[in-house]
């Protein structure tokens, strides 16, 4: 039997998710606007350049996380909530607070899903995985320019007050995501937002909050065992 990664994995990050929070009905969901819109500020070349050169300079990244998955075809929301850490190279470490104690975790080389409830843990090597681009420019492992065609979008018209947006198209098709949208800060270059959108419409939203870089992450930060009686799966 082949077993594939929870679809919260292919999506960055944490790759994983749970409890309701109010839910948006389908209207509420943001589209992107046409491609003709002009925005006023940095060209789209600019702003990529600047958001690159932040994280380039950036050899940790820690912040809170809330995470929203919206599906589609049932207009439901999961909302779950936590903490991350990257570090160079390609090192994550996902801690969700809900669901409880689910971990999203990677040395580099393997990476490490854990569902707490299931008492279930996905393994892989990081290579082989689904791992998206959407977020591999905060683990130094890829850059913005290399993997989307970007259009610019200001932050007024996407109620993102003082950013703007970067809508990325993937130069390699892929089916983790059609479009991922990068939410910036004008004033630090910093992404506060990323949604990711699927062939299906789906959306799969991460806000970060109270944002530091650079700060020492220990390696033990990158080492999960997940408690005895797991089951280990091999997609």
């Amino acid at each position: 039997m082949t077993h594939r990664f929870p679809s919260v994995v292919i999506v960055a990050a944490a790759l994983a998710v749970c409890a309701l929070s109010p839910r948006p009905t389908a209207a509420q969901a943001p589209s992107p606007p046409s491609a003709a819109t002009a925005p006023p500020g940095p060209t789209v070349d600019q702003a990529v350049t600047a958001v690159q050169t932040f994280y380039d300079r950036s050899q940790t990244f820690k912040s809170d996380f809330q995470q929203r998955f919206w599906v589609k075809a049932y207009n439901q929301e999961k909302s779950s909530h936590g903490r991350v850490t990257f570090a160079k190279p390609g090192k994550m470490d996902w801690v969700y607070e809900e669901p409880k104690d689910n971990r999203v975790v990677s040395d580099g080389n393997v990476i490490k899903v854990y569902e707490a409830a299931n008492k279930q843990m996905y393994e892989q090597p990081i290579a082989k995985s689904q791992y998206p681009a959407a977020l591999s420019f905060l683990t130094g492992t890829g850059k913005l320019a290399d993997s989307f065609d970007f259009q610019i979008i200001s932050g007024e018209e996407m109620k993102f007050p003082g950013g703007y947006v970067l809508i990325g198209t993937p130069k390699q098709p892929t089916p983790a995501y059609a479009k991922v949208l990068f939410y910036v800060d004008a004033a630090t270059s910093q992404v506060r937002r990323v949604m990711i959108i699927d062939g299906q419409g789906n959306r799969n939203r991460f806000d970060f909050s109270n944002p530091r870089v650079n700060e020492p992450v220990p390696p033990a930060e990158f080492a999960f065992v997940p408690p005895p009686g797991t089951s280990i799966v091999h997609p």
